[in-house]
C-alpha cells in the first residue's frame, strides 16, 4: 500500500515538473512510469522517450524529483553522460548538483 502510494505521489508531482521543462528543453516525454528500482533514480528511453522514475523519490524533497526529471529529459537531447549532457545541465539547472546530493544523502 505504502508503494503505491509513493508512485502515486511521485507520478503526480511529475507530470506537473515534466509539463513545466518539456517546452524549455524543447523535448517530449512519450510515456511515464514509476516504479520502485534497486539502483537508480530514474531512466529513459531515448528512442521512444519514455521515462521511468524510481517510487522512493517520494521520500525526498521536490528539488531531487526535479533534477531526475531534468537529468532524464536532458538524455533526449545527449544520450550519453557525456561533456555536452552536463553543459546542458549546467545549463538548464545549475544547482542541479546540490540538488542530486538531497537524495545521495540516503
Amino acid at each position: 500500500v505504502l508503494t503505491s502510494w509513493y508512485s502515486q505521489e511521485v507520478k503526480n508531482a511529475a507530470v506537473i515538473l515534466i509539463d513545466k521543462w518539456e517546452p524549455v528543453l524543447g523535448v517530449k516525454v512519450g510515456r511515464l512510469s514509476v516504479q520502485k528500482m534497486k539502483s537508480k533514480w530514474g531512466s529513459c528511453n531515448v528512442q521512444n522517450g519514455n521515462i521511468r522514475l524510481n517510487s522512493e523519490l517520494a521520500k525526498f524533497g521536490k528539488g531531487a524529483l526535479e533534477q531526475v526529471i531534468v537529468h532524464e529529459l536532458v538524455h533526449l537531447l545527449e544520450p550519453s553522460h557525456s561533456e555536452r549532457f552536463y553543459s546542458l545541465m549546467n545549463e538548464f539547472l545549475p544547482n542541479w548538483k546540490q540538488l542530486k546530493a538531497l537524495a545521495a544523502a540516503e
